[in-house]
């Protein structure tokens, strides 16, 4: 089965991935970047995401994302686009569905303190984790550990990577060595992650309440298709016009991508994927679009991302994440015994940021609270 027909001859083809660490027979049925996509989805950490907070906490109330519903999202703008610049929609759907994989509980909030936690221990970084969760931690399989996913997903996945780690990742670190690209299908996931939480955060601030309509019209990008809406469906209620706003955003944000990433494609004219790799990013918004997204950006981090009430739930999940390291630290049987390390007190810490990072919210907070409330005995 020619899985790769429609592709151009710049996409990730399946039928020349550089391949898997544990080679295995074919699919048959699935492209091998198809076979990456059902691993990841049938995985424990893949589920684990529906309780991960995005921006607020899983409790605080049903409709808001999570890292679950986020990752969806990216998937699906991610497929869209690919199709669009005809490369290769399994992949891209495979990076999407894992990049957030090794994130930790209470969002960025919690990567940040477990990297404050392991900074005597070689650090924390989600992108990171995220490739050790589907190399080393998912246990599924007899014959090794991981997932064992291809080199291209495995690539997409680490967005960024220090110098000092990518040494030790060998041939899936050279490219942050040599300041060489990764995969159209990788620049675009990247982008398309963009896409879906600046758009996706608007509409979970406005629920929220944490930002007015009134706020949101300071910025132009949201402000121009808002009064297309109210000129298109005059007096349309006020979540219905939201979600007309955001479509057309959504809209406005993968048309100016594909326009300027067709130009730069055909400027570039790469023959192959290792033309795309030694040529500078291909996938990019226009100069416009950038500073637009980039103003709304700033306006969600002053506005949402610091708001005092998002402030109060950050303290707390600092706390939580900071007391339950140094208690499994300082005090190592208080770990479960997958998780106990004799000896070295490297492993030991990695361990603990191991076990911290998959923790859902809830379990977070439950755990927090067997170890230091009086009421668990």
């Amino acid at each position: 089965m020619d899985f790769d027909a429609r592709l151009a001859p710049y996409a990730a083809h399946s039928s020349k991935s550089r391949g898997r660490t544990h080679i295995e027979p074919p699919a048959g049925s699935r492209s091998e970047f198809q076979r990456d996509r059902d691993r990841i989805i049938h995985s424990t950490a893949f589920r684990r995401l529906e309780y991960k907070t995005q921006v607020f906490l899983n409790h605080e109330g049903d409709l808001f994302r999570t890292r679950l519903t986020h990752s969806i999202e990216v998937a699906q703008i991610g497929r869209t686009l690919a199709r669009s610049l005809g490369l290769n929609e399994d992949l891209v759907e495979a990076t999407a569905l894992a990049h957030d994989l090794g994130h930790t509980p209470f969002g960025h909030v919690g990567q940040d303190v477990l990297n404050e936690c392991m900074k005597d221990y070689g650090g924390f970084e989600h992108n990171l984790q995220s490739l050790r969760v589907v190399d080393e931690l998912e246990e599924h399989y007899g014959a090794f550990d991981g997932l064992n996913l291809t080199f291209e997903t495995r690539e997409g996945i680490l967005k960024h990577c220090s110098l000092a780690n990518a040494r030790q990742l060998g041939e899936l670190g050279r490219r942050f060595m040599e300041r060489s690209q990764p995969s159209l299908e990788a620049q675009l996931t990247n982008l398309a992650d963009e896409i879906a939480y600046n758009n996706h955060d608007i509409d979970d601030g406005l629920r929220s309440g944490l930002l007015t309509m009134a706020q949101m019209e300071e910025v132009e990008l949201f402000a121009r298709h808002r009064h297309t809406v109210e000129t298109q469906y005059p007096g349309l209620p006020g979540r219905r016009a939201l979600y007309e706003t955001i479509r057309l955003m959504i809209t406005a944000m993968t048309a100016d991508l594909v326009e300027t990433s067709r130009a730069l494609l055909e400027e570039a004219a790469p023959k192959d994927i290792d033309d795309v790799r030694a040529s500078p990013p291909l996938i990019r918004f226009s100069p416009q679009m950038r500073a637009e997204t980039t103003a709304l950006k700033r306006f969600l981090y002053a506005n949402l991302y610091r708001h005092f009430q998002v402030n109060r739930m950050r303290v707390k999940a600092s706390r939580i994440v900071r007391e339950l390291f140094e208690a499994f630290l300082s005090d190592p049987v208080l770990l479960p015994n997958d998780y106990q390390v004799e000896g070295d007190p490297m492993r030991q810490a990695r361990k603990i940021a191991d076990y911290i990072a998959g923790m859902t919210d809830r379990y977070a907070i439950r755990e927090h609270r067997r170890i230091f409330s009086l009421d668990h005995f």
